[in-house]
């Protein structure tokens, strides 16, 4: 059942993918062109460092799956892909794991085939801390995730319907595993509230998870035989207001959530991330294209943010937090509603009262 549950997934998400009308709000998030702010392309750096971790790119393949004989194929792709590239790989959920310690090839493989790389272990915010140390043991992982999914679980026929327990939770894994604790939402969101909270359960990355990408209300509602819950989907806050919404955050951020192109990536670097996400987008590349085209997407994508960085004077990817940025539409309707100004940051390459500090990859 878990392992038809995995490919349900998998098939769910690309059609989603399919069908997406491909606009999110990444597109109210705009930058102010400076026509001489470019620099030497040969300045610029893509190396993000955060919470003690060092990346060679800003980049990384987020959570997608695992857990079945077709999910293994992909989590082998996507470590091909990532050896190949630089990017830090994530794991998808490891429940399946526990459950069914026969299907463990499927996630460490991730490992075997990426063996020098940033491979981060993932677990649900129900694990024991001794699961999270086997889910850590098994991919020798170099970080762990701890994913929030309420919605997901609501609308799943056989998803938890008990959360209550979930912070002590995961303020006990936080300190009972010896890699950095990094917790993220599937597509929902996390809160400026949220944010704070996990910085005092000691977590030390918050991967903000937003809506624009695949919607796990809509997947899971396509489990159910009435398909029932069609209303859920939409919920939550998406990645660029979450970013917004975390600006003044004590600890690092990472955005995924709807991340289509180098623009996007750019765009979530300049409003704070460390570290930028993509799931659906290289998961369809690599079903429909194989994974050398996965590694040519992922390698152009790369070369593209680097020409980004230079056009836009940024050395660094920090150096975005820096770059004056418009915001539009909705999601200038949501700074108003959440006491957010959202005129620093159109004047923050000239003046002092930029919404946050400049150094985001290190905060």
């Amino acid at each position: 059942m878990i392992a038809q549950r995995k490919d349900d997934h998998v098939r769910l998400a690309v059609e989603q993918q399919q069908r997406h009308s491909g606009r999110n709000q990444f597109d109210e998030v705009s930058f102010v062109h400076h026509a001489l702010a470019g620099i030497d392309r040969e300045d610029v750096s893509l190396a993000t460092a955060f919470a003690g971790i060092t990346w060679r790119v800003p980049l990384y393949i987020n959570a997608m799956t695992g857990g079945s004989e077709k999910t293994g194929i992909i989590n082998r792709d996507l470590a091909v892909a990532a050896r190949e590239t630089g990017v830090a790989l994530a794991s998808g959920s490891m429940s399946a794991y526990f459950k069914d310690p026969d299907c463990a090839d499927t996630f460490s493989v991730l490992r075997r085939e990426n063996p020098d790389g940033f491979v981060i272990a993932n677990v649900n915010a129900n694990a024991s801390v001794d699961m999270a140390l086997r889910a850590v043991d098994l991919l020798r992982a170099d970080a762990l995730q701890i994913h929030l999914n309420t919605v997901q679980e609501t609308v799943m026929p056989e998803g938890d319907r008990s959360f209550a327990s979930w912070v002590a939770q995961i303020e006990r894994i936080a300190a009972g595993v010896g890699v950095p604790v990094i917790v993220k939402e599937v597509g929902f969101g996390l809160s400026r509230e949220t944010v704070l909270l996990l910085d005092g359960l000691g977590v030390r990355v918050a991967d903000l998870g937003g809506r624009g990408g695949t919607d796990f209300a809509r997947i899971e509602n396509g489990r159910r035989d009435l398909a029932d819950y069609a209303y859920l989907t939409g919920w939550g806050q998406s990645t660029a207001a979450c970013l917004l919404d975390a600006w003044d955050a004590p600890m690092p951020v990472l955005a995924s959530g709807g991340v289509r192109n180098p623009l996007d990536v750019a765009r979530a670097l300049a409003l704070g991330a460390s570290g930028v996400g993509a799931s659906g987008t290289f998961l369809r590349t690599l079903l429909d294209d194989g994974v050398t085209a996965l590694v040519e997407r992922i390698s152009t994508w790369l070369d593209q943010l680097a020409a980004l960085l230079t056009l836009l004077g940024a050395r660094t990817p920090a150096d975005l937090a820096r770059c004056d940025l418009l915001i539009h539409g909705g999601l200038r309707a949501f700074c108003a509603d959440r006491g957010i100004d959202p005129g620093p940051f159109a004047r923050r390459s000239t003046s002092f009262d930029a919404p946050y500090e400049t150094t985001g990859s290190t905060r």
